[in-house]
């Protein structure tokens, strides 16, 4: 008998673009409140100070914007969960990227609003299906846009761990795509039923090779909250630290993903 197909996880279209609006605001919010001190702390990103990173929050943004300027292919290549295996390997170039934005544009907090502007009236234009011709594939918008809550809580993580006392807000619906989408992403990389991960309330999924669990308690649990499993699936916080601050809890000779995370830088 043929394995059964896994199924893909569908998002609200609807609800995820106002999650980016609305995400995107939050950060352009907390922005407006820096100064030049604090546009030059260091962030947890290697080189980047608090300047680079705004600079990329908006780059990141923007490119959703100037996809839709561009023609539309006809179909969809990639998906979404195609982008999250595709981001370790950007990750030079994106930072290169982000440091000459960010000396490109003196004022971030006038890119991020002008971001923000650009982007809702590219989305109000266009209100239906469209496919954008991404470099690594074309991609469905409703796809990219998931994409996108990760990026913009995934840094506004980031903001808020470099400036002391900052406290950027995340959109719920943006935080639970976010999740969603790094949890599916591991359920790829390591497919199996032996082990479940758990993220209440956004997500469930099982993983790993090995016996498959059917009723009951699964042998192997492991079980977080949903800024713990965004840090630790893109390499902001270690296994071996989560598990020592309680941030994590792991049950059964299976359940430890050390070997697997991060799955994006």
């Amino acid at each position: 008998m043929p394995p059964a197909k896994k199924r893909v996880r569908t998002y609200d279209p609807v609800k995820i673009r106002a999650a980016v609006l609305t995400q995107l605001g939050h950060v352009r919010a907390g922005v407006r409140t820096l100064g030049p001190e604090q546009f030059a702390l260091p962030t947890r990103l290697g080189e980047w100070a608090v300047r680079d990173l705004v600079g990329h929050i908006a780059l990141s943004t923007d490119v959703v914007s100037r996809l839709l300027d561009q023609p539309a292919p006809f179909k969809a290549e990639i998906t979404a969960l195609d982008w999250v295996s595709g981001t370790t390997a950007d990750a030079s170039a994106i930072a290169d990227l982000a440091r000459v934005n960010a000396e490109r544009e003196p004022d971030p907090e006038a890119a991020l609003a002008a971001t923000a502007e650009r982007l809702a009236e590219r989305l109000a234009e266009n209100p239906g299906a469209r496919v954008l011709a991404w470099r690594k594939g074309a991609v469905t918008l409703a796809d990219f846009l998931v994409t996108r809550t990760v990026e913009l809580v995934v840094h506004t993580d980031d903001l808020n761990a470099a400036v002391p006392g900052l406290e950027v807000p995340y959109d719920r619906q943006a935080l639970a795509a976010c999740t969603r989408l790094l949890a599916d992403a591991l359920a790829a990389k390591a497919p199996g039923g032996s082990t479940e991960v758990r993220i209440p309330p956004y997500a469930v999924v099982q993983c790993v090779e090995g016996p498959r669990h059917t009723r009951g308690t699964p042998p192997n649990v492991v079980e977080t909250d949903p800024l713990t499993w965004i840090r630790l699936a893109t390499g902001r916080l270690a296994w071996k630290d989560a598990l020592d601050e309680a941030r994590v809890s792991a049950s059964g000779e299976r359940a430890d993903l050390s070997g697997l995370l991060p799955l994006t830088a």
